[in-house]
């Protein structure tokens, strides 16, 4: 018998000075019998880090195509395509091509320095794509922040991120291991 994902609920209340964005938001996560309380919480993170009427939740892990988050505009078009982790060069190279904004949010300790190692050399021809990194220090912060009903509140300022949920507050600091050029 097949596991079935387990649901979150989260209200999540979005304050980005940097971009001037403040909404809120509700809605439910689907997290895959194989995946962590950190890594959905990393998921989490990405929605508020670019959070906008479009922006959802994909299939994710359920579905070998699809990436964490995207944002399709009322047209249809591919706007902005988030993954998150570690994923290979070809994942990432469908993203940028398919999408106006590609955005790696990469986490899991050291093994991200091997990983950026390899990657980096053959993603620096995208200008559309931006990768951040989290430590594992941050991830695992994230982690304890999982409840199935939660409210959130994140607040983003010069690049510093400050999340709370219930009794618990964390600050985040995502390293920009590559930016996307304006244009």
């Amino acid at each position: 018998m097949a596991l079935k994902s387990t649901v979150f609920k989260a209200e999540l209340q979005v304050s980005d000075l940097d971009r001037g964005h403040f909404a809120e938001y509700a809605f439910t996560v689907a997290r895959h019998p194989s995946e962590t309380d950190e890594r959905m919480m990393v998921r989490i993170l990405a929605f508020a880090l670019y959070a906008g009427p479009d922006l959802a939740f994909s299939k994710g892990l359920s579905s070998d195509d699809d990436c964490a988050l995207q944002e399709v505009d009322p047209s249809g078009v591919l706007r902005t395509w988030i993954e998150v982790g570690q994923p290979d060069e070809s994942r990432i190279r469908k993203g940028c091509n398919k999408a106006d904004r590609a955005v790696v949010l990469s986490y899991g300790a050291r093994s991200v320095d091997v990983w950026w190692q390899q990657v980096a050399p053959l993603l620096a021809r995208f200008s559309n794509l931006t990768v951040l990194r989290l430590t594992a220090e941050e991830t695992q912060a994230l982690g304890r922040l999982a409840e199935r009903s939660m409210k959130l509140s994140c607040t983003i300022q010069e690049g510093t991120i400050w999340l709370a949920g219930g009794e618990q507050s964390i600050q985040l600091t995502p390293e920009t291991l590559l930016s996307a050029q304006a244009g």
